[in-house]
């Protein structure tokens, strides 16, 4: 999983909306995205703490690293304890999910 930005300029000022992006390999080989969840507008904090989440959920990648997330961002984004939230994973369930 990832965050994919969609950029959109409205009234001279650029938004940017994120949503959570996942990957799979269909049986031919290729490789299919599906959004996973639309987050809308993030601030820098919102967003750090997304990339969190993610990594947290997809777990330590072997071989493979992404090197830059965010090219238009060259610094570390801002991640303040206090907002940090821990999720259990051994507790977490999918109810209801849509098709």
């Amino acid at each position: 999983m990832f965050l994919r930005v969609k950029t959109r300029t409205k009234d001279g000022k650029t938004h940017r909306y994120w949503s959570v992006v996942a990957n799979r390999r269909l049986g031919d080989g290729r490789v299919a995205q599906r959004q996973v969840l639309y987050l809308g507008e993030l601030n820098d904090v919102q967003r750090a703490g997304w990339v969190h989440t993610i990594e947290a959920l997809d777990g330590p990648r072997s071989t493979e690293r992404q090197l830059a997330l965010f090219p238009e961002d060259l610094k570390e984004l801002p991640v303040s304890p206090s907002e940090a939230v821990r999720v259990r994973l051994d507790k977490v369930e999918l109810r209801r999910p849509r098709q």
